[in-house]
């Protein structure tokens, strides 16, 4: 693929994510839908990371890394957050986790969760489709 169609396939990619994750809220599939939303978050950094470096994206799900392989301007809220969403792929991979984050995933705690989501989102759409 060129480097356009890349980028395009991460960015529609990680827009039937979006969807799925809204998806998964509304069926009240809380811990998956924060998965889900992971990955949204993952694809879009891969995208920019094929619009600005290189077409070979690294291979990890860490966000933070991939922001900071970027050589973006990061604020340390936004390295936060981006921390804290990574932890939605491990505590929903691995059942000895799960068990105690699906505890966590009350309606309200989604919710807010998806709202940083959300936000992230835009802030990385606006890099990629300035």
């Amino acid at each position: 693929m060129r480097k356009e169609e890349l980028v395009e396939y991460w960015k529609r990619s990680s827009d039937e994510n979006y969807s799925s994750m809204m998806n998964m809220f509304a069926s009240k599939e809380y811990t998956w839908s924060l998965f889900v939303g992971h990955l949204c978050i993952e694809k879009l950094l891969k995208a920019l990371y094929v619009k600005h470096v290189d077409i070979n994206t690294p291979r990890t799900h860490n966000l933070y890394k991939l922001a900071c392989t970027l050589g973006i301007d990061i604020t340390e809220n936004q390295a936060d957050i981006l921390q804290y969403i990574n932890l939605f792929n491990i505590e929903t991979r691995y059942e000895d986790y799960r068990r105690e984050f699906y505890q966590k995933c009350t309606r309200q705690y989604t919710e807010q969760q998806i709202a940083n989501i959300k936000d992230v989102r835009q802030w990385l759409l606006r890099m990629l489709n300035p």
